[in-house]
Formats: structure tokens, sequence, C-alpha cells
């Protein structure tokens, strides 16, 4: 009788064991299985590495990342506005770029944007490109750019908002520009453009290069009377030399 009893827990277990197994291949198999659809509605998607660090946001402009959340352990920008879009992030999880637009009517006209960007390692953009189109009334705007930029060498993410949180504290406008360039002096803020190719406000189109000071140093473009234009420019801004040359 407890030979037969042992015989009958024996298979018992083997049968359960057996069940076990059979469950738990089910579900690695379909953890791991592709799955194909034709169409999702999602609001955002983050994807993530093995170890949870997220390296790009996908999102619409309700889900847009900002205010005093947290990705990857660092605070999200509070006043960025939120827009529809895509954010990356390095291997760090420091933000790095992203893709962004916009665009609406208004009693006015309309607004509408593009912008495709690339950050200096933990700072803010060296590369963007861009379009505006603005109209108010029977007047309208557009101006498309590829620009590149020098950042600060001592510029951090965490740190440039810190910085702009303190001056949006200092109600003088001269002792907050003074602030400002005394950051800007120790590389921890601001922006020097250096290249530009694109339609400019005054709607000009042609490729424009700037010093290391930010001034003007030559442009090369079509102005909107459709006439071709070189112009070279000293370290001050002033015009130096200009093709065709002026009689």
């Amino acid at each position: 009788m407890e030979y037969t009893n042992l015989k009958k827990s024996g298979k018992t277990f083997i049968t359960g064991a057996l069940c076990c197994m059979v469950v738990l291949m089910s579900v690695a198999f379909n953890e791991y299985r592709y799955n194909k659809f034709d169409t999702i509605d999602v609001q955002r998607i983050n994807i993530v590495e093995p170890d949870g660090t997220v390296k790009m946001v996908i999102t619409n402009v309700s889900q847009f990342p900002n205010g005093k959340g947290e990705i990857n352990g660092r605070v999200v920008n509070e006043e960025r506005k939120k827009r529809a879009g895509v954010l990356f992030f390095n291997e760090d999880g420091i933000e790095c770029g992203g893709f962004i637009y916009d665009g609406q009517k208004d009693e006015n006209g309309h607004s509408a944007g593009l912008s495709l960007t690339y950050d200096q390692y933990d700072g803010d953009q060296v590369m963007q490109l861009m379009t505006t189109d603005y109209k108010k009334g029977d007047k309208r705007r557009v101006a498309s750019s590829l620009v590149f930029q020098d950042r600060g060498v001592n510029e951090t993410q965490e740190g440039l908002q810190e910085i702009m949180n303190e001056l949006q504290q200092i109600e003088d406008r001269s002792q907050r520009r003074a602030k400002y360039k005394e950051y800007m002096e120790k590389g921890m803020i601001g922006a020097t453009p250096r290249i530009m190719l694109g339609k400019t406000g005054s709607e000009n189109n042609g490729l424009f290069l700037f010093g290391d000071n930010g001034q003007p140093r030559a442009m090369f473009y079509v102005d909107k009377e459709n006439n071709v234009k070189l112009e070279v420019f000293d370290d001050e801004g002033n015009v130096t030399n200009t093709w065709p040359e002026k009689k």
C-alpha cells in the first residue's frame, strides 16, 4: 500500500513538474515573440535599454516631459514648452537632442515650426535644422535654416537651468546682463553662431559665416530682389569687401 501511494505521488509530482515546464516555456516564448500590428494608438512610447535607461521618448503634446518629473534620474526642463515629437538620450542617460514640431491657427493668422537638434555632451544644441512660419493679418514670414553654433566649454544642462533660474530672479536689467556676461565668459552659458545655411527673416537665401565672437565674417547669398551678393566683414562687423563692387 505504501509503495502504491508513493508511486502515485511520484507520478503526480512528475505530471505537475511537466505542466510547470510547459507553462514556463509558453511564457518565455510569448515574452520574446515579435508582435506585429497594423495600427497602434498610443500617447507616448519610452524606448529603454535592458537596465531601464531611457534612450528615446516618442510623445504627443500632453505627455511631453517637462515640469518636475525625472528621466534617468535627472530633472526635466520645467520651462520647456510641450510639443509633439521625439527626444534622444545618450548612453549616460543625458538628453542629447530631439525632433519637435507644432502649428496652429489663431484669430490673427497662424504659427508653425519644426526643429531637429543635436546637443553638445551634457549641454544645449550645437546643430539645429529649423523652420518657422508666422502669419499675422496679411503679412507672412517664413524662415528655414541649418545652423551650427559653439557652446560654452563648461556648460552643463543642470548648471544651465540653475543659472537661468538665478537670472530670472534679478529684476534690474543691467545687473542681469552683467551676470549673464560673467557666466558666459566662464563658458557656463551662451551660444555663438558659426555657420548658417538657409533663408533669413529678411528673405536672404545663402551661406552665412560667423567669427568666434559671433560677429558675421562672410555672407554669400541671393537677396529678395534676386541679386547675388558676396560680403566680407572685419571683427567689428563692418563690411570690408563686396561683390559685385558697389558703384
